[in-house]
């Protein structure tokens, strides 16, 4: 599957900022109150945001892994999520 690149305003977003603004989109689609061709605009949003954050998460964890690993070589590799 192609990885499609994330608007400009989200590619330079924090993953905090993203997670925030993703939050409040998965409030307004559970509200059910917003028109068709909005829920389906922000859905798409909220997918670009998603996909961000990922991989956000998956750069921190590779910069963990590579403190773990160490200027010296292996340490013995721990997993991110095993910190």
């Amino acid at each position: 599957m192609a990885q499609t690149k994330p608007p400009a305003d989200i590619a330079t977003m924090s993953f905090e900022d993203a997670l925030r603004e993703l939050e409040q989109i998965v409030q307004k689609l559970e509200a059910g109150d917003v028109p068709l061709d909005d829920s389906i605009r922000i859905y798409e949003r909220g997918a670009a945001l998603k996909a961000h954050c990922e991989a956000r998460l998956r750069e921190a964890e590779l910069k963990v892994e590579k403190i773990v690993l160490g200027a010296d070589g292996p340490k013995g590799l721990e997993k991110a999520d095993d910190l």
